[in-house]
Protein backbone atom coordinates (compact mmCIF):
# COMPACT_ATOMS: atom_id res chain seq x y z
CA UNK A 1 0.00 0.00 0.00
CA UNK A 2 1.29 3.26 -0.88
CA UNK A 3 0.67 6.84 1.10
CA UNK A 4 -1.30 8.16 -1.51
CA UNK A 5 -4.15 4.75 -0.78
CA UNK A 6 -4.82 5.56 2.75
CA UNK A 7 -7.99 7.91 2.32
CA UNK A 8 -9.35 4.89 0.68
CA UNK A 9 -8.23 2.79 4.01
CA UNK A 10 -10.64 4.77 6.63
CA UNK A 11 -13.44 6.00 3.91
CA UNK A 12 -15.43 6.90 7.34
CA UNK A 13 -12.99 8.71 8.97
CA UNK A 14 -13.56 12.62 8.44
CA UNK A 15 -11.64 15.62 9.16
CA UNK A 16 -12.23 18.92 10.35
CA UNK A 17 -10.40 21.66 10.81
CA UNK A 18 -10.69 24.91 12.93
CA UNK A 19 -8.06 27.26 15.00
CA UNK A 20 -5.32 24.94 14.15
CA UNK A 21 -7.17 22.02 15.10
CA UNK A 22 -7.54 18.99 13.90
CA UNK A 23 -11.01 16.98 14.98
CA UNK A 24 -11.12 12.97 13.65
CA UNK A 25 -14.63 11.86 14.35
CA UNK A 26 -14.97 7.93 13.90
CA UNK A 27 -18.48 5.90 14.54
CA UNK A 28 -18.65 2.65 16.47
CA UNK A 29 -19.55 1.11 13.23
CA UNK A 30 -17.13 2.24 11.52
CA UNK A 31 -14.44 0.99 13.63
CA UNK A 32 -16.02 -2.58 13.53
CA UNK A 33 -16.30 -2.69 9.42
CA UNK A 34 -12.68 -2.20 9.66
CA UNK A 35 -11.68 -4.88 12.44
CA UNK A 36 -11.33 -3.29 15.37
CA UNK A 37 -12.70 -5.20 18.03
CA UNK A 38 -16.18 -3.78 19.50
CA UNK A 39 -16.23 -0.89 20.84
CA UNK A 40 -19.28 -1.79 23.17
CA UNK A 41 -16.81 -4.32 25.35
CA UNK A 42 -14.09 -2.00 25.63
CA UNK A 43 -12.83 1.61 25.01
CA UNK A 44 -9.99 0.18 23.80
CA UNK A 45 -9.20 -0.82 19.98
CA UNK A 46 -6.88 -2.76 18.25
CA UNK A 47 -5.48 -1.56 15.52
CA UNK A 48 -6.15 -3.60 12.31
CA UNK A 49 -3.23 -5.18 10.17
CA UNK A 50 -3.80 -3.15 7.23
CA UNK A 51 -2.56 -0.06 9.16
CA UNK A 52 0.58 -1.09 9.41
CA UNK A 53 2.45 -0.59 6.46
CA UNK A 54 6.65 -1.63 6.19
CA UNK A 55 8.99 -4.12 4.62
CA UNK A 56 10.04 -7.46 5.94
CA UNK A 57 12.78 -9.60 5.59
CA UNK A 58 11.96 -13.71 4.40
CA UNK A 59 12.02 -14.34 7.90
CA UNK A 60 9.07 -12.13 8.90
CA UNK A 61 10.13 -11.31 12.13
CA UNK A 62 9.56 -7.53 11.62
CA UNK A 63 11.93 -4.39 11.47
CA UNK A 64 13.13 -1.80 13.87
CA UNK A 65 10.05 0.02 13.99
CA UNK A 66 8.12 -3.30 15.34
CA UNK A 67 5.87 -3.44 12.20
CA UNK A 68 5.85 -5.94 9.47
CA UNK A 69 6.03 -5.69 5.93
CA UNK A 70 4.73 -6.38 2.71
CA UNK A 71 6.64 -6.49 -0.39
CA UNK A 72 5.91 -7.09 -3.84
CA UNK A 73 7.22 -6.76 -7.30
CA UNK A 74 8.05 -3.61 -9.11
CA UNK A 75 7.35 -3.22 -12.66
CA UNK A 76 10.94 -3.82 -13.74
CA UNK A 77 11.33 -7.10 -11.90
CA UNK A 78 12.86 -5.95 -8.63
CA UNK A 79 10.98 -6.38 -5.16
CA UNK A 80 10.83 -3.54 -3.06
CA UNK A 81 9.21 -2.65 -0.34
CA UNK A 82 5.74 -0.05 -1.64
CA UNK A 83 5.93 3.82 0.27
CA UNK A 84 3.82 3.95 2.73
CA UNK A 85 2.93 5.33 6.58
CA UNK A 86 4.12 3.36 9.56
CA UNK A 87 2.22 3.33 11.93
CA UNK A 88 2.34 1.46 15.70
CA UNK A 89 0.98 -1.61 16.60
CA UNK A 90 -0.87 -2.01 19.85
CA UNK A 91 -4.14 0.11 21.12
CA UNK A 92 -5.47 3.49 20.69
CA UNK A 93 -8.12 5.15 22.53
CA UNK A 94 -11.40 5.26 21.08
CA UNK A 95 -14.19 8.08 22.19
CA UNK A 96 -17.92 8.81 20.82
CA UNK A 97 -17.24 12.22 21.06
CA UNK A 98 -15.18 14.28 18.51
CA UNK A 99 -11.81 15.03 20.18
CA UNK A 100 -10.27 18.01 19.07
CA UNK A 101 -6.15 17.97 17.86
CA UNK A 102 -3.43 19.93 17.88
CA UNK A 103 -1.74 18.95 14.92
CA UNK A 104 2.49 19.01 14.34
CA UNK A 105 4.35 18.21 11.48
CA UNK A 106 8.26 17.36 12.11
CA UNK A 107 10.25 17.80 8.57
CA UNK A 108 13.67 15.39 9.07
CA UNK A 109 16.89 16.10 7.17
CA UNK A 110 20.61 15.86 7.38
CA UNK A 111 21.79 18.97 8.76
CA UNK A 112 24.99 20.58 7.40
CA UNK A 113 27.79 22.96 8.80
CA UNK A 114 26.67 26.26 8.51
CA UNK A 115 29.99 27.64 8.84
CA UNK A 116 33.71 26.32 8.23
CA UNK A 117 34.07 26.06 12.06
CA UNK A 118 31.29 24.06 12.05
CA UNK A 119 32.89 21.43 9.32
CA UNK A 120 34.82 18.96 11.97
CA UNK A 121 32.04 18.87 14.42
CA UNK A 122 29.46 17.87 12.08
CA UNK A 123 31.52 15.27 10.79
CA UNK A 124 31.88 13.59 14.03
CA UNK A 125 28.23 13.41 14.66
CA UNK A 126 27.57 12.25 11.50
CA UNK A 127 30.36 9.09 12.01
CA UNK A 128 29.34 8.77 15.64
CA UNK A 129 26.12 7.56 14.36
CA UNK A 130 26.23 3.63 14.57
CA UNK A 131 23.37 3.13 11.50
CA UNK A 132 26.04 5.34 9.29
CA UNK A 133 29.31 3.82 10.90
CA UNK A 134 27.74 -0.13 11.63
CA UNK A 135 30.40 -1.70 13.74
CA UNK A 136 30.09 -5.37 15.31
CA UNK A 137 28.54 -5.28 19.40
CA UNK A 138 31.34 -6.36 20.30
CA UNK A 139 32.88 -3.20 18.97
CA UNK A 140 30.60 -0.82 19.62
CA UNK A 141 32.02 1.14 21.89
CA UNK A 142 34.77 2.27 19.54
CA UNK A 143 32.33 4.72 17.87
CA UNK A 144 33.00 7.67 19.30
CA UNK A 145 36.65 7.32 19.23
CA UNK A 146 36.86 6.23 15.70
CA UNK A 147 34.19 9.03 14.87
CA UNK A 148 36.70 11.11 16.06
CA UNK A 149 39.17 10.28 14.50
CA UNK A 150 37.91 10.32 11.07
CA UNK A 151 36.22 13.55 11.65
CA UNK A 152 39.75 14.96 12.04
CA UNK A 153 41.08 13.32 9.48
CA UNK A 154 38.27 14.32 6.72
CA UNK A 155 37.57 17.46 7.87
CA UNK A 156 40.34 19.67 5.89
CA UNK A 157 39.01 18.34 2.62
CA UNK A 158 35.74 18.85 3.55
CA UNK A 159 36.39 22.64 4.34
CA UNK A 160 37.63 23.36 1.13
CA UNK A 161 33.94 21.50 -0.33
CA UNK A 162 32.32 23.45 1.70
CA UNK A 163 34.50 26.83 1.27
CA UNK A 164 33.61 26.00 -2.42
CA UNK A 165 29.87 26.32 -2.03
CA UNK A 166 29.95 30.02 -0.19
CA UNK A 167 31.47 28.67 3.37
CA UNK A 168 28.83 26.71 4.40
CA UNK A 169 25.80 24.59 3.73
CA UNK A 170 22.52 25.74 2.47
CA UNK A 171 20.42 23.09 3.79
CA UNK A 172 19.12 24.57 7.05
CA UNK A 173 17.71 28.01 5.33
CA UNK A 174 16.15 25.63 2.21
CA UNK A 175 14.97 23.33 4.74
CA UNK A 176 13.34 25.95 6.38
CA UNK A 177 11.65 27.74 3.55
CA UNK A 178 10.05 24.03 2.89
CA UNK A 179 8.72 24.27 6.08
CA UNK A 180 7.43 27.56 5.44
CA UNK A 181 5.66 27.05 2.69
CA UNK A 182 4.04 23.62 3.48
CA UNK A 183 2.57 25.25 6.71
CA UNK A 184 0.93 27.82 4.03
CA UNK A 185 -0.12 24.81 1.93
CA UNK A 186 -1.97 23.12 4.61
CA UNK A 187 -3.69 25.73 5.86
CA UNK A 188 -4.83 26.42 2.37
CA UNK A 189 -6.34 23.19 2.37
CA UNK A 190 -7.88 23.83 5.57
CA UNK A 191 -5.36 21.98 8.25
CA UNK A 192 -3.63 24.77 10.05
CA UNK A 193 -0.40 22.88 11.84
CA UNK A 194 2.70 23.91 13.49
CA UNK A 195 5.46 22.51 11.30
CA UNK A 196 9.22 22.15 13.03
CA UNK A 197 12.47 21.37 11.70
CA UNK A 198 14.64 18.59 12.92
CA UNK A 199 18.28 17.66 11.71
CA UNK A 200 20.01 14.94 12.56
CA UNK A 201 23.74 15.90 12.55
CA UNK A 202 23.69 19.45 13.06
CA UNK A 203 21.49 22.99 14.64
CA UNK A 204 18.43 22.68 14.64
CA UNK A 205 18.76 18.99 16.08
CA UNK A 206 16.09 16.47 16.15
CA UNK A 207 15.72 16.73 20.37
CA UNK A 208 15.60 20.89 20.17
CA UNK A 209 12.55 20.21 17.76
CA UNK A 210 10.92 18.21 19.73
CA UNK A 211 11.08 19.71 23.17
CA UNK A 212 9.06 22.92 20.87
CA UNK A 213 6.56 20.13 19.99
CA UNK A 214 6.16 19.20 23.85
CA UNK A 215 5.93 22.43 25.07
CA UNK A 216 3.46 23.38 22.04
CA UNK A 217 1.64 21.12 23.78
CA UNK A 218 0.82 19.04 20.44
CA UNK A 219 -1.51 16.38 20.29
CA UNK A 220 -0.75 14.24 17.09
CA UNK A 221 2.28 14.20 14.82
CA UNK A 222 3.13 13.68 11.27
CA UNK A 223 6.90 12.90 10.50
CA UNK A 224 7.65 13.40 7.45
CA UNK A 225 11.94 12.77 6.32
CA UNK A 226 12.86 14.45 3.62
CA UNK A 227 14.59 11.61 2.07
CA UNK A 228 11.98 10.26 -0.94
CA UNK A 229 13.33 6.82 -0.33
CA UNK A 230 13.80 4.53 2.51
CA UNK A 231 17.28 4.34 3.73
CA UNK A 232 18.77 2.73 7.13
CA UNK A 233 21.58 5.32 6.92
CA UNK A 234 18.82 8.25 6.34
CA UNK A 235 14.98 8.02 7.71
CA UNK A 236 15.95 4.46 9.61
CA UNK A 237 18.51 6.69 11.83
CA UNK A 238 16.40 9.70 12.01
CA UNK A 239 13.48 7.44 13.09
CA UNK A 240 15.76 5.43 15.91
CA UNK A 241 16.62 8.88 17.63
CA UNK A 242 13.07 9.86 17.60
CA UNK A 243 11.22 6.62 18.98
CA UNK A 244 14.46 6.92 21.58
CA UNK A 245 13.16 10.35 22.97
CA UNK A 246 9.49 9.52 22.95
CA UNK A 247 10.57 6.22 24.71
CA UNK A 248 11.75 8.08 27.91
CA UNK A 249 8.92 10.80 27.55
CA UNK A 250 5.62 10.31 29.37
CA UNK A 251 3.47 12.84 26.92
CA UNK A 252 5.30 11.87 24.12
CA UNK A 253 5.16 8.22 24.60
CA UNK A 254 1.25 8.80 24.37
CA UNK A 255 1.05 11.32 21.35
CA UNK A 256 -0.27 9.48 18.50
CA UNK A 257 2.47 9.62 15.31
CA UNK A 258 2.72 9.20 12.31
CA UNK A 259 5.97 9.03 10.37
CA UNK A 260 5.37 8.68 6.26
CA UNK A 261 8.72 6.69 5.44
CA UNK A 262 8.95 7.06 2.12
CA UNK A 263 7.47 8.50 -1.08
CA UNK A 264 9.11 8.21 -3.99
CA UNK A 265 6.03 7.05 -5.45
CA UNK A 266 3.90 9.81 -5.15
CA UNK A 267 2.21 10.76 -8.33
CA UNK A 268 2.98 14.33 -7.10
CA UNK A 269 6.18 14.14 -7.07
CA UNK A 270 7.31 11.94 -9.90
CA UNK A 271 5.57 14.61 -12.20
CA UNK A 272 7.33 17.16 -10.10
CA UNK A 273 10.50 15.58 -10.92
CA UNK A 274 9.73 15.34 -14.61
CA UNK A 275 8.60 18.72 -14.92
CA UNK A 276 12.05 19.66 -13.71
CA UNK A 277 14.06 17.21 -16.19
CA UNK A 278 11.57 18.17 -19.69
CA UNK A 279 12.53 21.92 -18.29
CA UNK A 280 16.21 21.57 -18.24
CA UNK A 281 15.82 19.44 -21.38
CA UNK A 282 14.97 22.09 -23.98
CA UNK A 283 17.66 23.97 -22.90
CA UNK A 284 19.75 21.48 -24.82
CA UNK A 285 20.36 22.47 -28.97
CA UNK A 286 19.44 18.33 -29.27
CA UNK A 287 17.31 17.36 -26.54
CA UNK A 288 16.26 14.66 -27.87
CA UNK A 289 20.24 13.47 -27.78
CA UNK A 290 20.96 14.05 -24.41
CA UNK A 291 21.51 11.12 -21.93
CA UNK A 292 19.90 11.47 -18.63
CA UNK A 293 22.26 10.81 -15.67
CA UNK A 294 20.55 9.87 -12.44
CA UNK A 295 23.13 10.19 -9.74
CA UNK A 296 21.67 8.85 -6.18
CA UNK A 297 23.65 8.98 -2.77
CA UNK A 298 25.02 5.56 -2.13
CA UNK A 299 25.14 3.72 0.99
CA UNK A 300 27.34 0.62 1.31
CA UNK A 301 26.32 -2.63 -0.01
CA UNK A 302 26.39 -4.54 3.12
CA UNK A 303 23.39 -2.60 4.23
CA UNK A 304 20.99 -3.65 1.28
CA UNK A 305 22.37 -7.52 1.17
CA UNK A 306 23.28 -8.39 4.99
CA UNK A 307 20.69 -5.52 6.82
CA UNK A 308 17.73 -5.74 4.02
CA UNK A 309 18.27 -1.94 3.39
CA UNK A 310 14.96 -1.57 0.81
CA UNK A 311 17.22 1.74 -0.16
CA UNK A 312 18.61 0.28 -4.24
CA UNK A 313 14.93 -1.52 -4.77
CA UNK A 314 12.93 1.74 -3.94
CA UNK A 315 15.65 4.11 -6.02
CA UNK A 316 15.31 1.72 -8.95
CA UNK A 317 11.81 1.95 -8.68
CA UNK A 318 11.56 5.68 -8.53
CA UNK A 319 14.09 5.54 -11.94
CA UNK A 320 11.37 3.42 -13.33
CA UNK A 321 8.26 5.25 -12.79
CA UNK A 322 10.38 8.97 -13.06
CA UNK A 323 11.12 7.40 -17.03
CA UNK A 324 7.46 6.40 -17.26
CA UNK A 325 6.30 9.66 -16.69
CA UNK A 326 8.22 11.49 -19.11
CA UNK A 327 7.36 8.60 -22.02
CA UNK A 328 3.71 9.35 -21.32
CA UNK A 329 5.15 13.05 -22.28
CA UNK A 330 7.03 12.07 -25.42
CA UNK A 331 10.30 11.95 -23.93
CA UNK A 332 12.20 9.01 -24.73
CA UNK A 333 15.83 9.88 -24.08
CA UNK A 334 18.37 6.84 -22.95
CA UNK A 335 18.77 7.16 -19.25
CA UNK A 336 20.98 5.53 -16.77
CA UNK A 337 21.74 5.34 -12.28
CA UNK A 338 24.74 5.46 -10.91
CA UNK A 339 25.89 6.33 -7.14
CA UNK A 340 27.59 9.19 -6.03
CA UNK A 341 29.48 9.89 -2.46
CA UNK A 342 31.08 6.92 -1.34
CA UNK A 343 33.89 7.12 1.60
CA UNK A 344 35.75 4.38 2.50
CA UNK A 345 37.18 1.17 1.75
CA UNK A 346 34.37 -0.75 1.77
CA UNK A 347 32.25 -1.87 -1.34
CA UNK A 348 29.28 0.75 -2.35
CA UNK A 349 26.20 0.23 -4.27
CA UNK A 350 27.43 0.45 -7.69
CA UNK A 351 28.00 1.45 -10.04
CA UNK A 352 29.65 4.52 -9.13
CA UNK A 353 28.69 7.74 -10.58
CA UNK A 354 32.70 8.79 -11.16
CA UNK A 355 33.65 5.76 -13.08
CA UNK A 356 30.31 5.96 -15.34
CA UNK A 357 30.53 9.74 -16.38
CA UNK A 358 34.39 8.46 -18.03
CA UNK A 359 32.47 5.12 -19.59
CA UNK A 360 29.86 7.46 -21.13
CA UNK A 361 32.73 10.36 -22.55
CA UNK A 362 34.32 6.73 -24.00
CA UNK A 363 31.55 5.42 -25.64
CA UNK A 364 30.85 9.10 -27.37
CA UNK A 365 28.33 10.45 -25.43
CA UNK A 366 28.07 14.50 -26.11
CA UNK A 367 25.83 15.51 -24.21
CA UNK A 368 24.42 14.36 -20.29
CA UNK A 369 21.63 16.17 -17.69
CA UNK A 370 22.54 15.07 -14.29
CA UNK A 371 19.48 14.16 -11.56
CA UNK A 372 20.31 14.30 -8.75
CA UNK A 373 17.18 12.17 -7.46
CA UNK A 374 18.02 11.29 -3.70
CA UNK A 375 18.18 15.00 -2.59
CA UNK A 376 15.12 17.56 -2.57
CA UNK A 377 17.72 20.06 -1.35
CA UNK A 378 20.40 22.02 -2.84
CA UNK A 379 23.82 21.16 -0.54
CA UNK A 380 27.39 19.90 -0.79
CA UNK A 381 26.57 16.85 -2.73
CA UNK A 382 24.73 18.65 -5.29
CA UNK A 383 26.55 22.23 -5.29
CA UNK A 384 30.17 20.85 -4.83
CA UNK A 385 30.39 17.47 -5.58
CA UNK A 386 27.96 16.99 -8.93
CA UNK A 387 28.06 20.71 -10.19
CA UNK A 388 32.06 20.69 -10.26
CA UNK A 389 33.82 17.55 -9.65
CA UNK A 390 31.25 15.12 -11.38
CA UNK A 391 31.31 18.49 -14.55
CA UNK A 392 34.74 18.74 -14.81
CA UNK A 393 35.11 14.92 -14.63
CA UNK A 394 32.45 14.53 -17.76
CA UNK A 395 34.17 17.66 -19.35
CA UNK A 396 37.74 15.62 -19.11
CA UNK A 397 36.40 12.51 -20.38
CA UNK A 398 34.49 14.03 -23.78
CA UNK A 399 30.90 14.94 -22.39
CA UNK A 400 31.12 18.28 -24.51
CA UNK A 401 27.41 19.57 -23.40
CA UNK A 402 26.37 19.47 -19.69
CA UNK A 403 23.57 20.23 -17.10
CA UNK A 404 22.12 19.61 -14.21
CA UNK A 405 18.24 19.23 -12.56
CA UNK A 406 17.93 21.69 -10.11
CA UNK A 407 16.83 19.91 -6.34
CA UNK A 408 12.91 20.13 -6.04
CA UNK A 409 13.24 22.79 -3.20
CA UNK A 410 10.08 24.60 -2.83
CA UNK A 411 8.78 23.78 -6.07
CA UNK A 412 5.04 24.39 -5.60
CA UNK A 413 3.66 21.24 -6.97
CA UNK A 414 6.25 18.91 -4.78
CA UNK A 415 5.01 21.38 -1.45
CA UNK A 416 1.43 20.29 -2.36
CA UNK A 417 1.71 17.05 -2.68
CA UNK A 418 3.92 16.73 0.52
CA UNK A 419 0.86 18.43 2.23
CA UNK A 420 -1.52 16.10 0.66
CA UNK A 421 0.79 13.42 2.04
CA UNK A 422 0.63 15.16 5.60
CA UNK A 423 -3.27 14.94 5.40
CA UNK A 424 -3.90 11.21 4.32
CA UNK A 425 -1.21 10.24 7.07
CA UNK A 426 -2.51 12.61 10.44
CA UNK A 427 -5.50 10.20 10.83
CA UNK A 428 -3.16 7.04 10.94
CA UNK A 429 -1.42 8.30 14.24
CA UNK A 430 -1.04 6.36 17.04
CA UNK A 431 1.33 6.65 19.98
CA UNK A 432 4.74 5.19 19.71
CA UNK A 433 5.99 2.80 21.75
CA UNK A 434 8.81 0.37 21.04
CA UNK A 435 10.64 -2.46 23.70
CA UNK A 436 13.80 -2.07 24.33
CA UNK A 437 16.01 -3.70 22.04
CA UNK A 438 19.05 -6.98 22.55
CA UNK A 439 21.45 -4.48 22.70
CA UNK A 440 20.44 -2.09 24.75
CA UNK A 441 19.27 -5.05 27.14
CA UNK A 442 23.13 -6.24 27.04
CA UNK A 443 24.55 -2.76 27.78
CA UNK A 444 22.81 -2.29 31.34
CA UNK A 445 24.88 -5.43 32.15
CA UNK A 446 27.15 -3.71 34.89
CA UNK A 447 30.19 -5.89 34.06
CA UNK A 448 30.10 -6.00 30.47
CA UNK A 449 29.60 -2.12 30.86
CA UNK A 450 32.66 -1.67 33.19
CA UNK A 451 34.76 -3.59 30.59
CA UNK A 452 33.38 -1.78 27.69
CA UNK A 453 34.59 1.47 29.42
CA UNK A 454 38.01 0.41 29.98
CA UNK A 455 38.46 -1.42 26.88
CA UNK A 456 36.78 1.76 24.97
CA UNK A 457 39.31 4.29 27.04
CA UNK A 458 42.40 2.38 26.47
CA UNK A 459 42.02 2.44 22.72
CA UNK A 460 40.46 6.50 22.42
CA UNK A 461 44.07 6.82 24.66
CA UNK A 462 46.20 4.93 21.72
CA UNK A 463 43.98 6.94 18.79
CA UNK A 464 43.99 9.67 20.51
CA UNK A 465 48.23 9.86 20.86
CA UNK A 466 49.63 8.16 18.29
CA UNK A 467 52.03 9.42 15.65
CA UNK A 468 48.94 10.21 12.59
CA UNK A 469 46.65 11.42 15.13
CA UNK A 470 48.73 13.64 16.90
CA UNK A 471 49.98 15.13 13.46
CA UNK A 472 46.28 15.25 12.28
CA UNK A 473 45.08 17.33 15.20
CA UNK A 474 48.55 19.47 14.59
CA UNK A 475 47.51 20.04 10.95
CA UNK A 476 43.72 21.06 12.35
CA UNK A 477 44.74 23.30 14.67
CA UNK A 478 46.92 25.52 12.44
Amino acid sequence: MDATSFSGVLPQMKLSHSDHKLSIGRSCSSSRSLGFDSCHSSKRLRLPKQLTVSCSTPSDKGDMFGVSHSCKKSPVGETYCPAGVYTYAGTVESHSHTAEEKVGVLLLNLGGPETLHDVQPFLFNLFADPDIIRLPRLFQFLQQPLAKLISVLRAPKSKEGYAAIGGGSPLRKITDEQANELKKALKSKDLPVNVYVGMRYWYPFTEEAVQQIKKDRITRLVVLPLYPQFSISTTGSSIRVLQDIFRKDAYLSRMPVSIINSWYQREGYIKSMADLISKELEIFSEPEQVMIFFSAHGVPESYVKDAGDPYKDQMEECIFLIMKELKSRGINNEHTLAYQSRVGPVQWLKPYTDEVLVELGQKGVKSLLAVPVSFVSEHIETLEEIDMEYKELALESGIENWGRVPALGCTPSFIMDLADAVIEAAPLATPMSTPRTISEEVDHDPARYVIKLFFGSFLAFILFFSPKMIMAFRNHLI
